[in-house]
């Protein structure tokens, strides 16, 4: 092989294999990946008045995973959503470690850093749920709560 002049212009030598190998890996890095997931817990709002007060978060799932019907959903769920649902997994999957919930807070519960901690907490035990490769394929709830509008605990106990 002749010797590269350092003058030389890049595409003097574009078809070396090395650089094609290079091109190569960076489409393969930036490209879609095969199957993703993402799940983002957002935009939470206060409803009520008193005692009848909540809070509902919006659930974002977006992905290509075969067992998830939609590509893209956008769902409301209260607190008391997310226990039915984990008390829901826990009864279906016995094999999978469901992890905890955060906990309930009796204290300035409708204080701005509480529904943001609550928020970040139910965001992180959706990603590990919807996540694991069992409760995907074997869950008939996940899909229902996290892409339903009308999903009901009723319909699942």
């Amino acid at each position: 092989m002749a010797a590269v002049s350092p003058f030389a212009r890049s595409n003097d030598f574009a078809s070396d294999a090395r650089i094609i190998g290079q091109t190569n890996q960076f489409d393969d890095m930036y490209s879609v990946p095969e199957s993703f997931l993402e799940i983002e817990v957002r935009n939470p709002q206060t409803h009520g008045f008193g005692r009848k007060m909540y809070t509902d978060y919006e659930i974002v799932c977006k992905t290509n995973i075969p067992a998830f019907k939609l590509r893209h959903s956008l769902v409301r769920r209260r607190y008391s959503d997310f226990e039915a649902f984990r008390d829901i997994l826990e009864r279906e999957s016995t094999r999978v470690n469901i992890p905890p919930l955060p906990g309930k807070v009796f204290t300035n519960r409708f204080s701005d850093e509480v529904i943001e901690s609550r928020r970040e907490g139910l965001e992180r035990f959706l990603s590990i749920v919807a996540g694991h490769p069992l409760l995907q394929t074997g869950s008939k709830v996940l899909c229902a709560f996290l892409q339903d509008p009308a999903w009901d605990k009723a319909q699942w106990i």
